[in-house]
C-alpha cells in the first residue's frame, strides 16, 4: 500500500517539474555560488588616452547555465532577403562564440518564390564556409517553406563564419529579358535562423562575445543602456565612449541605442542589456551584483535573477572606476595615431571586405569576391564594393576603368549589351555589334566616377542577353542549359589617382567615413539641450553610427552653453526648438522652424486661403512661357551634353534658407563654424520623442547611406530621406601639397564651372595670339 501511495506522488509531480522545465528562460550565469567561481582580475589595455588604465578591472565569472529551449541566432543581416533575377549571389558572415561554434547546430531556412519562377530549372544553393550543405530545388509559390540543414560536426568556428546563398531562377514560359524581373525568391528572416542545443551555446566567458550579439528577426540590433545616474552630467561622457566602443564591436548594418534609468527589459535575439552604474545605484534594480563590485572596476555578463536573461554588467564603487571598466571594453577598438585602414568593414551583411582605394589600383575580381561564373540565362547581374575617402573629389572628370575578361557564344545576338552601375546609377553601356560569339581579353570598360561617394560604394555589371531562340521561346526553352556568357575572375577594376581634398558641408563623407570628426586629435564637443533618454538615446545612436564609419571610437567632450564651443568642430542634438541662435544663422535654417516645425495638427479651418492661392498661381505663371522654354533648353543640354545651368555660372548660388517640411521627422544640417576652422553637424527634431526614434529609423545601413548635401532631412511616415546639395562650399586641405594633386583638384573644378573653364580657354587664346603677333612684328624686313 505504502509503494502505491508513493508511486502515485510521484506520477503526480512529473507534470509540474516538466512544465517549469519547459517555461525556464535561458540562464547565462552560474549555478554554483560565486563563491565557488572566483572573479579575475585583469588590468585593462592602456592605449595612452586612459588615465586610469593603471587600475585592475575585474571580469565578472560566467558560469554553466541551464536552458530548455534551443538557441536561435537569425542569421539575415537587414531583414528578409530578396533573391531576384535569374542569378544571385549573396555571401556575409555571422560571429560565433566558442560555445556555439563547438555545439552542433542546424540551419533553418524559409522562403517563398514568385510563382514565374519554374522549379524543375531553378536552384538555391547554401554553404557555409565554403561547403555546399543544401542544393535544392525552388518550389514554394503558394506559402513560407522551411529548409531544416544539419551542419557538419567542425563546419562552425570561433569567430566569423561564412554564409552564401545563390539563386539560378528560369522563368516557367517567357523567355525576354523583361519576365527575368518577375523572378524572385524571398528569404524570410523570421524562420533563417542557426538553432543550438543544450546549454554550453548560450554561455559568454569574454567580453570578445560582445561581437556575437547578432540580429533580432527583423535585422535590427539594438543595445538597450539601465543607467540610473542618467542625468549626472559627469556620466554623459563615458556613456558615449562605451556606446561607440560596443557599435564598433558588433558593428552590425542595423543597431541602435536607447536609454532606460529604472527598468531592466528582458533582452531578446539581437539585444543586449547592458547595466551602468554604482552598486548602490544597481543594486534596487538588479540583485545579482557581481562580487567585487563595492572595491573596484567590475565589467561582465551575469544573469538578472528576476527576468532571468543575461547582462552585461558595468559598476564600480565610484564613477572614476565605472569609467575604468568602460576603458577595459573600449580600449581595444581605439587607435594610437592616425592610420590608413586598407578595407571597411563590411563582412557583418556583405562579405569580404570593401577595400579602401586612395589613389592608383588595380584589383582583380577574385580579391573582390567574385568568381568565374558561366551563365546559360537572359539577364547575368553580379556586384563588389569598394571604400572611396572622405576627401574624394572627381565626381566630374574622373573615370575609373573595368578590365573586363568574358566571353559569349554564337547565340548572342547583336544588340546585347554589357551595363556597369554604380550605387545603382548607370555608369557606362558596352554594346556587343557582332554575331558568331566572342573572347573579350581585358576589355576596356570607362567606368565614371560621378556616382561615387565617400565610404562603401557598390558597382554592379549587368550582362542582357539576347538570342534567336529567346524570340521564339520554343516550349522547355526557359531553362536551356548551354552557356551563352562567362565571367572571368582574371577581370580587374582600375582606380586611377584622383584630386583628394576636403569638403565642408559634406554630409556624404560623414555618414561614410565618420569625417571630418574621424581625424580629431582633440575631443569634439557635444552640446545637447537636456540631458534624458531620449536625447542621449539618439546622440549615442548618431556617435555609434559615426564610430563605425570611422572604424574608431571618436573622442567626444559634453559642454553644457555652446559659449564654450568658439569656433571648434562640434555636434549639436536635440530638438530643434532649444538649439542656440548660433546654430539657425551659421546652417542657414530659417528661424521661423523653431516655432513651426512639427507633424500638421489639422487645427487650421478647411479651406483655400483665396490672397495665398491667388499669389501661388501669379508666381506658377509669371513668365511661363519663356519659363518653359529654358526648363526645356536646360533638358536638352542635360540629356545631350551632360551640362546643366548650375554649371554655366562664374560663382556659386547662395545658400537659400531652409525650413523643414512638416512631413520631416528629423533634420541633418552641416555646416562650417563661424570663422570657417570648423565643422558643425546639427541633428534635431520636433520633439525628443520624435529624435529618438527617427535617429534610430535612420541609423539603418540603407537610409544611412542616402545622407547626403549640406542638409538631409527623414520623413518617418514614408521612410525616405530627401536631401539639399550644396551651391557653395569650401575646401579643407586634407594632404600634403602637390603639384600632381592641386593639377586634378583644378581639373574637376574647371570641370563643374564650365562657363569659368570656357572664360579661361578664351584669356589663354589672346594671351597667346597677342604673344605671337608681338614675336611676329619683330621678325622679317622691315620698309
Amino acid at each position: 500500500m505504502t509503494k502505491a501511495v508513493i508511486l502515485a506522488l510521484t506520477l503526480l509531480a512529473l507534470p509540474a517539474v516538466s512544465l517549469r522545465a519547459q517555461t525556464l528562460p535561458f540562464d547565462m550565469t552560474p549555478e554554483r555560488p560565486a563563491s565557488d567561481s572566483p572573479a579575475v582580475t585583469v588590468p585593462p589595455e592602456d592605449h595612452g588616452k586612459n588615465p586610469l588604465g593603471s587600475q585592475p578591472v575585474t571580469v565578472a565569472p560566467v558560469a554553466e547555465t541551464v536552458i530548455t529551449e534551443p538557441l536561435r541566432r537569425y542569421v539575415l543581416p537587414e531583414g528578409s532577403l530578396g533573391l531576384t533575377g535569374e542569378f544571385e549571389d549573396r555571401l556575409w558572415s555571422v560571429y560565433l562564440t566558442p560555445q556555439q561554434a563547438a555545439t552542433g547546430a542546424k540551419l533553418n531556412l524559409g522562403y517563398q518564390n514568385s510563382i514565374f519562377v519554374a522549379p524543375e530549372t531553378s536552384r538555391l544553393t547554401v554553404e557555409v564556409n565554403n561547403t555546399k550543405i543544401a542544393d535544392e530545388a525552388i518550389r514554394s509559390p503558394e506559402s513560407i517553406s522551411d529548409l531544416g540543414l544539419n551542419l557538419p560536426k567542425d563546419l562552425l568556428k570561433p569567430g566569423s563564419n561564412l554564409i552564401r546563398l545563390r539563386s539560378s531562377q528560369r522563368h516557367r514560359t517567357d523567355c525576354s529579358v523583361q519576365s527575368t524581373y518577375e523572378l524572385w525568391s524571398n528569404i524570410d528572416a523570421e524562420k533563417t535562423y542557426l538553432s543550438f542545443a543544450g546549454n554550453e551555446p548560450l554561455t559568454m566567458q569574454s567580453l570578445d562575445d560582445i561581437k556575437a550579439i547578432g540580429v533580432d528577426e527583423s535585422g535590427l540590433t539594438r543595445f538597450n543602456f539601465v543607467v540610473p545616474a542618467l542625468e549626472q552630467p559627469g556620466s554623459t561622457a563615458p556613456l558615449m565612449r562605451l556606446s561607440q566602443g560596443l557599435a564598433v564591436l558588433a558593428d552590425m548594418p542595423n543597431q541602435s541605442f536607447s536609454f532606460e534609468t529604472n527598468k531592466v527589459t528582458p533582452s531578446g535575439p539581437g539585444e543586449m542589456t547592458v547595466l551602468v552604474g554604482t552598486p548602490t545605484e544597481l543594486s534596487p534594480l538588479f540583485a545579482s551584483l557581481p562580487d567585487g563590485a563595492a572595491s573596484g572596476p567590475v565589467a561582465g555578463f551575469v544573469q538578472d535573477a528576476k527576468t532571468g536573461m543575461p547582462v552585461l554588467v558595468i559598476t564600480g564603487p565610484t564613477w572614476q572606476a565605472i569609467r575604468s571598466a568602460i576603458e577595459s571594453i573600449v580600449a581595444p577598438t581605439d587607435i594610437t595615431a592616425p592610420v590608413r585602414r586598407d578595407v571597411i568593414t563590411t563582412q557583418r551583411w556583405r562579405a569580404p571586405d570593401a577595400p579602401f582605394l586612395f589613389s592608383n589600383t588595380r584589383l582583380p575580381f577574385s580579391q573582390l569576391g567574385l568568381k568565374t561564373e558561366e551563365f546559360s540565362g537572359r539577364r547575368f547581374r553580379t556586384d563588389f564594393t569598394i571604400g572611396i575617402p572622405s576627401d574624394f573629389y572627381a565626381a566630374s572628370y574622373g573615370e575609373a576603368v573595368i578590365l573586363l575578361d568574358a566571353a559569349y557564344s554564337s547565340a548572342v545576338m547583336p544588340g546585347s549589351h554589357i551595363d556597369i552601375y554604380v550605387n545603382d546609377s548607370i555608369a557606362s553601356t558596352v554594346p556587343i555589334t557582332s554575331s558568331g560569339g566572342g573572347l573579350l581579353r581585358h576589355l576596356p570598360i570607362n567606368v565614371t566616377m560621378r556616382h561615387l561617394r565617400p565610404g562603401v560604394n557598390t558597382i554592379a555589371i549587368e550582362g542582357i542577353l539576347e538570342t534567336e531562340s529567346d524570340k521564339v521561346c520554343a516550349p522547355g526553352a526557359t531553362g536551356a542549359d548551354a552557356p551563352r556568357f562567362a565571367v572571368f575572375d582574371t577581370s580587374e577594376f582600375h582606380m586611377p589617382d584622383f584630386a583628394r581634398v576636403g569638403q565642408l558641408p559634406n554630409l556624404a563623407a560623414t555618414a561614410g567615413t565618420g569625417a571630418p570628426y574621424n581625424r580629431s586629435v582633440e575631443p569634439v564637443p557635444l552640446f545637447m539641450d537636456r540631458i534624458d533618454a531620449n536625447t542621449l538615446s539618439a546622440a549615442a545612436t548618431f556617435l555609434g553610427r559615426l564610430a563605425t564609419g570611422a572604424g574608431h571610437p571618436v573622442a567626444v567632450e559634453t559642454v553644457a552653453s555652446p559659449a564654450l564651443i568658439g569656433n571648434r568642430s562640434a555636434i549639436f542634438i536635440g530638438s530643434l526648438s532649444q538649439m542656440p541662435q548660433m546654430v539657425f544663422t551659421q546652417m542657414n535654417i530659417s528661424e521661423a522652424s523653431r516655432n513651426t516645425w512639427g507633424p500638421d495638427t489639422g487645427a487650421q479651418a478647411q479651406g483655400v486661403n483665396t490672397q495665398a492661392a491667388y499669389d501661388e498661381w501669379r508666381d506658377k505663371l509669371k513668365g511661363g512661357l519663356f519659363s518653359r522654354q529654358i526648363s526645356a533648353l536646360e533638358g536638352w543640354l542635360k540629356q545631350n551634353f551632360d551640362i546643366t545651368l548650375t554649371s554655366l555660372r562664374f560663382a556659386p548660388r547662395s545658400e537659400s534658407s531652409f525650413m523643414p517640411s512638416n512631413a520631416a521627422s528629423l533634420l541633418l544640417a552641416q555646416a562650417s563654424s563661424p570663422d570657417g576652422t570648423g565643422t558643425w553637424t546639427v541633428v534635431a527634431a520636433p520633439t525628443g520623442k520624435e529624435l529618438r526614434e527617427s535617429m534610430q529609423a535612420l541609423s539603418g545601413h540603407t537610409p544611412w547611406a542616402q545622407l547626403a548635401g549640406r542638409i538631409s532631412t527623414y520623413e518617418a511616415g514614408t521612410k525616405t530621406v530627401q536631401t539639399v546639395p550644396v551651391n557653395s562650399f569650401k575646401f579643407i586641405p586634407t594632404q600634403p601639397g602637390s603639384f600632381s594633386n592641386y593639377r586634378l583638384i583644378a581639373a574637376n573644378w574647371l570641370s563643374t564651372n564650365i562657363l569659368s573653364y570656357a572664360v579661361l580657354l578664351a584669356v589663354l587664346a589672346v594671351i597667346l595670339g597677342l604673344a605671337t603677333a608681338t614675336m611676329l612684328s619683330n621678325l622679317g624686313r622691315r620698309q
